[in-house]
Order: structure tokens, then C-alpha cells, then sequence
């Protein structure tokens, strides 16, 4: 779990992005390399496609092919990300100061920027077979349309959970080249695990987003937010317990699931909904939710 400590506003960073020059510094932060939850979040459901399927006995190289693409995507993500809210990002306290809506950086800059980190992401695309290339294609469409959800729809959890946990579907398909049963269960219950932890971040930015109009499920479950992030959990849960079943029909296989289920719990029973940083701790505790789960598929891949 994350100490108090450790919790910064949006544009504060340590360690090394502290030393780096102040353009290269503008870069990294645009890509969100000061913030490695986000990547952490994209790759765990790769590494769940792949360890539910079978492959970690025999390829456990591709577990660090995901990261590395996470990384690169997920930064090219938030670039992109950035480009689009720009002029949103400077109405609000947390995101003014970021590289974009700052201009420390340039809007042909960052073009450039977002180009070099999908070339990363295209050289991972070449490791896999082309069943998987043509699945993790097919999420760019996904991509470009979330930044607009918000403006849309209540719910861009929803739409950023169909985004972000796509890899579970490239992962089983890297080992198994289909889109069966078990990993469309798994799939579907990870997007609720989005909607979940990400109204959780959204907690920050209630008072802002409703000035400036910008919708979330954090706003849309008012009151309810923890009876709602409960029932995104437990839906996440039930599917993910689906998934294992259809692949593994054995009481004891899901038994690998109650650790990850035991943490979820903790974050809603502990959750205070009026306090942002306490939501953000509790988002950034998903890391170590999405290992937990991990564990479980790979227990459970291995052995089917």
C-alpha cells in the first residue's frame, strides 16, 4: 500500500525527473514516466491473457515485451491524452501545470514526442504472432475516442476500461492465436475493475470537473461512490471467477482469486469518498491488486 508520504500532486516529481534538464523533463512528464501506476495498470491484463493461457512455462519472454509496450504506449496514451485536453487541463488546479497546458512543451513537440513512443510500441507488435498483431490493433479505434468520452458520457471509466485492459485479450492471443470463452470472461470482468479504481482517482477532481463540466462516474455516483466501486469489484470478481471456472472447473482453482478479492474489499471498506488523497491511495493500491490477480492466473493457466 502507498504511504501518505508518497502521494504528490500532478506536477511535482522526484528522483530523476528532478536532475533532468527542463525540456527533457517536460517530455518525460508528458509521457507520464513520473507516474509508473499508469503502465502498471496497462500491463497487468497482458500479463493475466498470457499467464491464463498457458504461457509462462514457455513464453515468459513476452512478460517483459508487455512491459516494455506499456510503458511506451501508455506514455504515447497520455500524450495523445494531453493534446486533446489541453485547454481543459488549464481550468483545472491539478493538470494546469502540465507540460502541454504549461507550453513548456510544444503542440508540434509533443506530435513528434507521440510518434517516437508509438514506434516503441510497433517494434513489441513485431515480437508477437499476427493473430495477436491484428488483436492489439485493433484497439487503436478505442484509443483516439477515449479523451472525448468525458464529454460525452458519464461514465469514461467504462470507455477507458475497454482501453486499458485490452492486453488480456493480445496476452491469451500471443499464446492460444484465438479469443476464447475464458479470455472474454477475464476481458470483460477487468472492465469493471477499471471503472472501479478509476472513479477512485476521480474523487481528485469532483469539484473541478463539475465547474468546468466535465462528466466522470465519480460525479455520477454522488453519495453512492462506495456501494457503486463495490459493485464494479465484485462484478470484476464474479467474471474473473467465470473465466477461471470455464478453463479449470475446480473448486479449488478459484480459490487463487481470493487474495486479489480480499484486497478489492479492503479498498471499499476502507475508502473514505470525501477525501481525494485517500481515493488516490487506494487507486494506486491496484498495482499490487493487478499482481494478486497474477498469481492466480498463472496458478491456474499452468495447471489446466
Amino acid at each position: 500500500m502507498t504511504s501518505e508520504s508518497e502521494i504528490v500532486p500532478d506536477t511535482q516529481y522526484r528522483g530523476l525527473m528532478r536532475v533532468l534538464p527542463e525540456k527533457i523533463r517536460g517530455f518525460a512528464l508528458l509521457a507520464r514516466f513520473d507516474r509508473p501506476i499508469g503502465w502498471w495498470l496497462l500491463f497487468w491484463p497482458c500479463a493475466w491473457g498470457l499467464a491464463l493461457a498457458g504461457g509462462l512455462a514457455h513464453q515468459w519472454p513476452l512478460v517483459f515485451w508487455f512491459l516494455l509496450g506499456s510503458i511506451a504506449m501508455r506514455g504515447a496514451g497520455c500524450v495523445y491524452n494531453d493534446i486533446v485536453d489541453r485547454d481543459l487541463d488549464r481550468q483545472v488546479a491539478r493538470t494546469r501545470s502540465r507540460p502541454l497546458a504549461s507550453r513548456l512543451i510544444s503542440l508540434k513537440a509533443a506530435w513528434v514526442w507521440l510518434l517516437l513512443l508509438c514506434l516503441i510500441g510497433l517494434v513489441v507488435l513485431f515480437q508477437l504472432q499476427p493473430f495477436a498483431q491484428i488483436v492489439a490493433l485493433g484497439s487503436l479505434a478505442l484509443v483516439a475516442a477515449y479523451p472525448f468520452m468525458k464529454r460525452i458520457t458519464w461514465w469514461p471509466q467504462a470507455w477507458l476500461g475497454l482501453v486499458f485492459t485490452w492486453g488480456a485479450l493480445v496476452g491469451w492471443a500471443a499464446i492460444r492465436g484465438d479469443l476464447a470463452v475464458p479470455v472474454l470472461l477475464l476481458y470483460a470482468g477487468s472492465i469493471f475493475w477499471v471503472v472501479g479504481y478509476d472513479t477512485l482517482y476521480a474523487l481528485q477532481d469532483r469539484e473541478d470537473d463539475a465547474l468546468i463540466g466535465v462528466r466522470s462516474s465519480a460525479l455520477r455516483m454522488g453519495s453512492h461512490v462506495r456501494g457503486g466501486v463495490f459493485a464494479c469489484y465484485a462484478l470484476a470478481v464474479l467474471l474473473w471467477a467465470a473465466a477461471i471456472w470455464t478453463l479449470r472447473p475446480d473448486p479449488l482453482a478459484l480459490v487463487a482469486l481470493f487474495p486479489a478479492a480480499l484486497h478489492l474489499f479492503w479498498q471499499v471498506a476502507t475508502l473514505n469518498p470525501k477525501d481525494g488523497l485517500d481515493g488516490l491511495i487506494k487507486f494506486r493500491s491496484n498495482r499490487f491488486a493487478g499482481f494478486l490477480v497474477f498469481l492466480a492466473c498463472g496458478a491456474v493457466g499452468s495447471a489446466a
